[in-house]
């Protein structure tokens, strides 16, 4: 029987000691929320960002519950296209995912961005507190490199409602799309879309050798 009780109460802190660092390794996830114009290209960039465990398409910002993308798109929301970035900020800062954001997108276009206009294809960083003062820290230095006005706007957080299942991971789907560019495999359809909308051509035209994602750089 004494046997039976050492076992079972060494499972017991087996157990609680995994369940600590479970609960240890969620606590250190943060999450960065902003819009940068099409949410699939957003995604792509920030996937491949070390220290960076997950990026969720999505809507936030405006006052529709549960959007469609149809809706959103239609401009009748207020939702902005958005991404929740999931990251360790032992491997990566605020900061430098801030820094990285507005170095990726045109934060002198207050209509869309690139080929993409409307209001939900806007830019702007959702954050409240700290988070919020970070992220108008690095407006503030991002001006100052670019010197030009950056319209980026650092907005309150709202709830963020995930993008429909085939918007996630757009980018490195395998199903065949119809596109403009004929039937493709939809990740060859997001490469003709991002190179078609002039994304990467106007973020090196704007950042240069400081833009960590246009292709071609």
């Amino acid at each position: 029987m004494t046997k039976l009780k050492t076992s079972l109460l060494g499972a017991l802190i087996v157990v609680g000691f995994a369940t600590q660092g479970n609960q240890a390794h969620a606590a250190a996830t943060e999450t960065l929320t902003v819009a940068g114009g099409c949410f699939w290209c957003v995604e792509a960039d920030f996937e491949s960002v070390k220290g960076v465990s997950e990026v969720v398409s999505g809507y936030t910002g405006g006052t529709t519950k549960n959007p469609t993308y149809k809706q959103v798109t239609r401009g009748d929301t207020g939702h902005y296209e958005a991404v929740e970035i999931m990251y360790d900020p032992a491997q990566v800062s605020r900061q430098q995912l801030l820094a990285m954001f507005l170095r990726s997108v045109d934060v002198t276009d207050a209509g869309g961005q690139f080929c993409d206009r409307g209001d939900s294809y806007r830019t702007a960083i959702f954050a409240d507190g700290q988070a919020a003062e970070d992220a108008k820290q690095a407006i503030a230095q991002a001006q100052q490199k670019l010197g030009q006005k950056i319209v980026t706007p650092v907005l309150p957080l709202r709830t963020f409602y995930e993008a429909e299942d085939y918007h996630q991971g757009y980018y490195k789907g395998g199903d065949l799309q119809i596109t403009r560019f004929g039937i493709k495999n939809q990740a060859e359809a997001y490469k003709r879309y991002r190179s078609a909308c002039g994304r990467d051509a106007r973020v090196r035209q704007l950042w240069g050798d400081a833009a960590p994602f246009a292709k071609g750089h």
